[in-house]
C-alpha cells in the first residue's frame, strides 16, 4: 500500500498578494533612494573639497565656522543692495539676505550720508558674487528684525562675509546669538587695520580742539564780552555753579550781578574764581 504524503498548507491566495506587493514597495524604495544619491551627488551644494576659506590652515583646522555642505542651501544673485546685503533667489522666490557678523559702511540708509568707504565697499561685494550662484549657511538665527535672512555668504569656495573684513571693506560686527565667526571675524579686522588696507588706510585727522575765548574774565565779568558765554550762578544753599551753553539749565538760569553772580570765558577761568561745574 502506496504511503501518503503530507500535505503543506498552502499560503492563502490574498496572503500571498501582499507578500508580493511588500516585496515590490521595498524594491521601489531602493530605487528611490538610489535616484536620490545621484541627483544629490550631481546638483548639491558646493562640494567640500572645492571649499578654500580665507584663513590659515591653522585656523580652517579649528573648524571654527565652518558648515558642512548639506547646511547650504543654494541660492542665485538678483541684486547687490550695498557692501553687506543682497537681494537673492531660492526655489522661485526672492529674499533679502543680511551677511551674518559683519558691518559694511552705508550708503543706503534712509535721512543719512553716504558714509566714507561706502561705495567701494559695495562695488568689492558686487565684484565677489553678481550674477552668481551663491550658497548661503546660517548661525542660529533666521531673520533680523527687518525680515532679512541672516546667512553667511560662500561663492567660488570662498565665505564673502569674511573676505570683506580680511580686505578692509568690512568691520567685524557681532550679534548674539549668532557669534560663530565672532573671533575669526575680529582677527581679521585686526590684520586688515595693521595692515592700513581699504577703509583703515583712510586718514583719521585727529580733531581740531575748538580755541577757547581768551581769559577775559578771570574774577567774572558783570557784563561779559561776547564771547564769554559761561553762566556762574548763585544756588539758594550758596553753593557756586557754573553751566555751560549746553547744559540742560542754561536757557533757564539768570544772572544777577546784584547776588555776586559772574560771567565766565571758560571753564579754567571759573573754576579758578571758585565755581564747580553743575551736577559736579
Amino acid at each position: 500500500m502506496a504511503r501518503r504524503r503530507p500535505r503543506v498548507a498552502s499560503m492563502p491566495r490574498r496572503a500571498r498578494g501582499l507578500s508580493a506587493l511588500a516585496l515590490a514597495g521595498a524594491f521601489l524604495c531602493l530605487v528611490v533612494a538610489v535616484l536620490a544619491y545621484r541627483l544629490g551627488a550631481t546638483r548639491g551644494p558646493l562640494p567640500e573639497a572645492s571649499w578654500t576659506p580665507a584663513v590659515s590652515a591653522s585656523a580652517l583646522a579649528t573648524g571654527v565656522g565652518q558648515a558642512t555642505p548639506g547646511e547650504m542651501v543654494e541660492a542665485r544673485i538678483v541684486r547687490v543692495v550695498d557692501g553687506d546685503t543682497i537681494e537673492v533667489e531660492i526655489g522661485g522666490r526672492e529674499y533679502t539676505v543680511r551677511y551674518i557678523g559683519i558691518n559694511t559702511p552705508e550708503t543706503k540708509a534712509p535721512n543719512r550720508p553716504v558714509e566714507p568707504y561706502g561705495p567701494e565697499a559695495s562695488a568689492a561685494n558686487e565684484a565677489l558674487v553678481a550674477g552668481k550662484v551663491v550658497y548661503l549657511a546660517k548661525d542660529v538665527s533666521e531673520t533680523d528684525r527687518y525680515g532679512r535672512l541672516l546667512r553667511y555668504v560662500w561663492v567660488d569656495g570662498i565665505m564673502v562675509n569674511e573676505e570683506l573684513v580680511r580686505r578692509g571693506y568690512a568691520r567685524a560686527s557681532t550679534y548674539p546669538p549668532d557669534v560663530k565667526n565672532a573671533e575669526r571675524f575680529l582677527a581679521l579686522e585686526r590684520e586688515a587695520r595693521e595692515a592700513g588696507r581699504g577703509l583703515w588706510a583712510l586718514a583719521t585727522p585727529e580733531p581740531t580742539p575748538s580755541p577757547e575765548p581768551a581769559g577775559l574774565c578771570p574774577q567774572g565779568c558783570l557784563t561779559p564780552p561776547p564771547e564769554c558765554r559761561i553762566k556762574g550762578n548763585i544756588t539758594a544753599d550758596g553753593r557756586k555753579i557754573y553751566h555751560l551753553p549746553d547744559s540742560p539749565y542754561y536757557e533757564r538760569t539768570k544772572i544777577l550781578p546784584e547776588a555776586d553772580e559772574r560771567w565766565f570765558c571758560n571753564p579754567a577761568e571759573a573754576e579758578g574764581a571758585g565755581w564747580q561745574a553743575a551736577g559736579g
